[in-house]
C-alpha cells in the first residue's frame, strides 16, 4: 500500500482522530479511505445520473402530458409489484 502524507487544520486532524476512536474505524488512515470510496461512489452516481439527464434531454419532448406519465409510471410500477 502506498503512503500519502496529508497537511490538515488542528480541527480537522481532531475530528478524523475522533472519528478513529469511536471503533468504527481501526484508525485514521481507515477513516480517510472509507471517506476516499464514499466521494468515489458519490462521483459515480452523479456521473450515472447525469448520463441520464443527457439520454432524457437528446430523446426530445414527450407527446404525453406530466399526468400522463404519472399514470404510466404508477401502472408500471403496480405491474413491478405485482410481477
Amino acid at each position: 500500500m502506498a503512503t500519502m502524507n496529508i497537511s490538515l487544520p488542528e480541527a480537522m486532524k481532531a475530528w478524523a482522530e475522533g472519528r478513529a476512536e469511536t471503533g468504527r474505524y481501526s484508525n485514521t488512515s481507515d477513516y480517510v479511505r472509507d471517506l476516499i470510496r464514499c466521494d468515489q461512489a458519490r462521483t459515480e452516481k452523479i456521473a450515472a445520473l447525469q448520463t441520464k439527464i443527457d439520454e432524457a434531454r437528446a430523446s426530445g419532448i414527450s407527446p404525453y402530458s406530466v399526468s400522463e406519465i404519472f399514470d404510466m409510471a404508477r401502472a408500471d410500477a403496480a405491474k413491478r409489484k405485482a410481477g
